[in-house]
This record gives structure tokens, sequence and C-alpha cells, in this order.
């Protein structure tokens, strides 16, 4: 969208996780400002005076966000509100420190317990389970596993810790 642009290339102005969403990580999206397809969020931001994040805007939370963390696309949505609220009561660059954590823990996951099968669902972890939870699932004598072992391992501990089931909910 022509004069849309964000100082944040890591959490978008309606409250994603673009440091931890897949498209991001792989290349294939800049995020809100950076070179992504415009949204209706995006067009509203604009309508009000550009703010960097919807909280900042005087009718934040509208309508818009009745239902917005309801559903998921290809990367989860279901903490997208919820993000929001947390960056405005702890600041943004506490929230960016917080991310930048869980991206760290997200690359520890892939390098040490990937199996080729479970980068979606290590994404949805990063993202929904809270960051003190995620510090507890690593465990140093999980490296004399194979591969395949850690993997399920990881995905049955990743899973216990989540008070949500780690799957995409369609439309």
């Amino acid at each position: 969208m022509k004069g849309f642009t964000r100082n944040n290339p890591d959490c978008s102005l309606c409250g994603l996780n673009c440091r931890l969403c897949p498209m991001h990580i792989s290349g294939h999206c800049g995020g809100c400002g950076f070179g992504n397809q415009s949204c209706r969020i995006a067009r509203c931001s604009q309508e009000h005076g550009s703010p960097e994040y919807c909280f900042q805007c005087s009718e934040y939370p509208c309508l818009k966000y009745a239902h917005i963390d309801e559903y998921d696309s290809f990367i989860t949505h279901m903490n997208q509100k919820a993000d929001l609220d947390k960056m405005k009561r702890i600041g943004e660059e506490a929230y960016n420190a917080e991310q930048l954590e869980k991206h760290r823990l997200f690359d520890r996951l892939l390098e040490e317990y990937n199996d080729g099968r479970r980068k979606t669902l290590f994404c949805l972890a990063v993202n929904l389970i809270p960051l003190e939870d995620l510090r507890t699932v690593f465990c140093e004598d999980d490296l004399q596993l194979s591969m395949k072992d850690r993997a399920k391992v990881m995905e049955k501990r990743l899973k216990e810790k989540s008070r949500i089931e780690l799957k995409l909910r369609k439309k």
C-alpha cells in the first residue's frame, strides 16, 4: 500500500509476531509496511493517522478485534490481541526482547529437535506457549537420542506445556 510504512519489522500493526512467522522466517513476507500486501487493518491505520500499533488508536479495541483470535492461517492468530495488549502493558522494547528470545528458542528447536516434520509445530509452540514455560522444555540428555526420538520427545513436552491445542484452526 502506498505510503504505509512501519518502524518495527518484528511485530505487526495488529499484533502478529512477524519474527516468529514461518512466512517471514523463510523470506516470503516482509511484514506490513515492509513489502507485504496491505490489509484492512493497514488501511484503517492510515485512516486513523497511521499509529505504529492498533493499541495506540483511540478506537482500540474496535470491531476488527471482536473475533480476531478465533481463526488461524499460515501463522497463529490465537494470541494476536493478547500479544498486542501485552506490548502495550510492558512496552515495545521489552516485548521485542521476549520475541527475540522466543526466536532463539525456535532456532534451537529446529537445530536440535527437528526431524524435518516439526517446523510448524515449533512455530506454533513458540508463539503460543509462555516464554517461562518454553525455557523449561530443553534437556541436555535428549542429545543422546536419535533425531527422530528427540523430535517425538519434544513434541510431547510442548503439548504438555500448552494449555491449548498446537494445531491451526481454519475458518
